[in-house]
């Protein structure tokens, strides 16, 4: 069972307690498409993987790695975004970034 899906949002700045974060909120269709993946998916296997995630491959640009994507509870998901793939890719907070998510 593999999706891939194409979102471009800009990328969001968060300070938490235990420290910066970086992120993209992938909404709308997109959003949607990944609902549905996890929902298919907890049919599938019986259970919600941690935090009701959805395991997957990002892209930006060049750079690829292994990650998983976040359920908020508005409906929208969030990628983090490390600064290995920032300081590769050349991003700052409010860029818009084109991402593909392959999702697992």
């Amino acid at each position: 069972m593999t999706d891939t899906i194409a979102h471009t949002a800009p990328l969001r700045r968060w300070q938490g307690d235990r420290g910066t974060y970086h992120m993209l909120t992938i909404d709308g269709d997109c959003a949607d498409a990944i609902a549905m993946h996890e929902r298919l998916h907890r049919l599938e296997f019986g259970a919600r993987r941690g935090f009701g995630s959805v395991k997957c491959m990002a892209r930006i640009g060049e750079t690829e790695w292994k990650t998983s994507v976040f359920p908020s509870k508005s409906g929208d998901w969030w990628l983090l975004v490390g600064k290995k793939v920032m300081r590769s890719e050349d991003l700052a907070v409010d860029d818009p970034v084109a991402v593909t998510l392959n999702l697992l």
